[in-house]
């Protein structure tokens, strides 16, 4: 458990002898949606790091382009579940989890056809995964979540699309 899900743990705790949710750091949604957006965070943390590695190392045009698009894009949404976050009393992690450092530092140490074949597998699973997990949001019972997931949902099967794409073109 990250230290953000064990804050976010304890704000919860706190609703429960607490019937006024925005008072005394009471998280202002359900854990499980406080969940959902630590893990968005460190996905989308994650992504921001990895298409910086990914316009530094590959000599690939298009996983250059592609990195480009993941700081970009997931930089936008990070600023923006920031301000959710806070809005709703959620502790976000403050640096990627440990199994996203592990996925960045084995690509660090590829380079090469090796670093493209592996930089865009690793898009493709992940955005698999994001886009399932945000359909699952999608009704969300918090107005601004279910706003913010909806609104997020399209570039991510968007990036999926593109990832998809370019492992097809790769061919190795």
């Amino acid at each position: 458990m990250s230290k953000a899900d064990s804050t976010n743990e304890a704000k919860s705790d706190s609703n429960m002898t607490d019937n006024s949710k925005m008072n005394s750091g009471a998280l202002a949604v359900s854990e499980a949606t406080a969940s959902f957006m630590t893990g968005v965070a460190d996905v989308s943390m994650a992504e921001v790091k990895l298409g910086q590695l990914a316009q530094d190392k590959s000599s690939n045009a298009r996983i250059k382009a592609f990195g480009e698009m993941m700081v970009r894009d997931h930089s936008k949404a990070n600023d923006e579940l920031k301000a959710l976050a806070g809005k709703k009393n959620v502790t976000l992690p403050a640096k990627i989890g440990d199994a996203h450092q592990k996925k960045y530092d084995d690509l660090s140490k590829k380079s090469g056809k090796d670093f493209d074949k592996a930089y865009i597998n690793a898009m493709v699973d992940g955005h698999e995964a994001a886009v399932s997990d945000f359909k699952k949001q999608t009704d969300n019972s918090d107005a601004d979540v279910k706003e913010w997931v909806n609104k997020t949902l399209p570039t991510l099967q968007m990036h999926l699309d593109s990832a998809r794409a370019i492992k097809k073109a790769l061919k190795y």
